[in-house]
């Protein structure tokens, strides 16, 4: 089942798996969990796999193989990424000072990298579908870790998008044969939007997950007056690790800016 909609009215305190990624039959072979800590409450990992930890709110102290950060986020929409990304074997503790909300994605990986700390001021929002089709297909993308900056041995790849209120993301649609999740969540608890899948089109509300394979084409789109975030995270494959995405040939033409196209006359 692509759509996982069990957490629509929220997640507990504690740890809850969405997906696992050493079940056998998670076609995307990533997990994804949902991480939750009370104001004081410390939480401490040797991690067993690959692992990104990124953070969706709150403020805490994070000690990292013994080095310590502090970590605030009050907003998705507003504020850059802080995230962990660690190899097997290293050791995380979570000291939460308010009520804290982690994702956290993992894959199989027995290989060791370099840990990385990545901080909101090293972050940016590319403006991509700017300029096209009146700006349609405007949303922020923020590309957290891939190959340009992490190491070779590490096999996740991790980002975010901000769709505005009513318009695309993921467009042209595009696909890629490394499985992915999209992880939701939208600027207020009644938003929604669509997903596609190919020719499927599923709705998505606050704390959705889909799964993506099989080279299937997503483009995603906002209902008006919601703006949507999701978290992306996709596994390499083997002998393929992702790079540029194939987008759909017949609709490459609106990302060119001075592509014509029908609009009402005044």
């Amino acid at each position: 089942m692509p759509l996982l909609d069990t957490y629509r009215a929220g997640f507990d305190l504690g740890l809850t798996h969405i997906t696992r990624f050493d079940d056998s039959a998670e076609v995307t072979t990533i997990g994804v969990a949902v991480l939750k800590l009370a104001p004081t409450q410390t939480y401490v990992l040797t991690l067993e796999n690959e692992m990104a930890l990124l953070v969706m709110q709150g403020k805490l102290t994070a000690d990292v193989d013994g080095t310590a950060y502090v970590f605030e986020r009050h907003s998705l929409f507003d504020e850059q990424p802080s995230c962990i990304h660690a190899a097997k074997g290293v050791r995380v503790e979570l000291r939460a000072e308010t009520e804290v909300e982690f994702t956290l994605y993992q894959c199989e990986n027995e290989k060791t990298f370099p840990t990385e700390v990545y901080l909101p001021d090293g972050g940016k929002d590319e403006h991509r579908g700017k300029g096209q089709v009146g700006d349609t297909c405007l949303r922020f993308v923020r590309t957290i870790f891939d190959d340009n900056n992490s190491h070779r041995n590490a096999e996740l790849v991790l980002g975010e998008v901000i769709t505005m209120p009513g318009k695309w993301s993921s467009y042209p649609p595009h696909s890629h044969p490394q499985p992915e999740i999209y992880h939701y969540r939208f600027t207020d608890p009644r938003g929604w939007g669509h997903a596609e899948l190919g020719e499927d089109v599923m709705k998505v509300r606050p704390n959705d997950t889909v799964r993506i394979v099989d080279n299937k084409t997503h483009a995603q789109v906002a209902a008006p007056g919601y703006g949507m975030y999701y978290a992306w995270i996709i596994r390499h494959l083997p002998d393929d690790r992702y790079s540029i995405p194939k987008f759909e040939e017949q609709h490459q033409w609106i990302m060119d800016p001075d592509a014509t196209y029908w609009q009402p006359k005044e």
